[in-house]
């Protein structure tokens, strides 16, 4: 019978999770609140509206049995959702004349981003300007094309002093007095 001099299991130590983001600049899962993880899923669900023109309630039902979605704030996800479908035309009427091209042109999932950040600037008054811009940045560069994420930033920076007026201003104020 041979000894075995590796260390036991309860004298290594423990790994430690994984956060921050991976090489590619992606947010690792650990990390991701679950208001994150609701956009994700909203984005998912927004998109197959954009481009399969699915019913709301068919899309929420598939994306609910989505793995991971127990761990989204399943009450922001609703909103998104329902908010960005029931009030499409009104968000396209803000985002259109921020465009330098139709939207036939803007990619799917660059279109549901700026939904989702347009609704957020209207309908999330706890979330701060600067978080729904980040957050709307980190989907585009998750999921979208290569640059959409620069362009995203481009329409919802845009959009924020009109849509988050005081806020915006109070904002850049401090940043002049710094």
């Amino acid at each position: 019978m041979s000894e075995d001099h590796s260390p036991s299991a309860s004298s290594r130590p423990r790994r430690q999770p994984r956060v921050g983001n991976t090489s590619t600049g992606v947010r690792k899962a650990a990390s991701k609140s679950n208001r994150s993880r609701a956009r994700e899923f909203a984005l998912q669900a927004l998109y197959q509206h954009i481009v399969g023109r699915n019913d709301a309630t068919a899309i929420d039902m598939f994306t609910r049995d989505l793995a991971g979605f127990h761990k989204a704030d399943s009450a922001h996800y609703d909103a998104l959702l329902h908010g960005c479908i029931t009030t499409e035309a009104d968000l396209d009427a803000l985002i259109l004349p921020m465009l330098d091209r139709q939207f036939s042109e803007i990619s799917p999932v660059e279109h549901a981003v700026m939904w989702i950040g347009v609704y957020e600037f209207q309908h999330c008054a706890d979330v701060p300007w600067r978080v729904v811009l980040n957050e709307c940045i980190e989907l585009a560069k998750e999921f979208g094309g290569t640059d959409g994420h620069k362009y995203v930033n481009a329409v919802l920076n845009g959009l924020a002093p009109k849509l988050r007026s005081l806020e915006v201003a109070a904002d850049k104020g401090k940043q002049a007095a710094d």
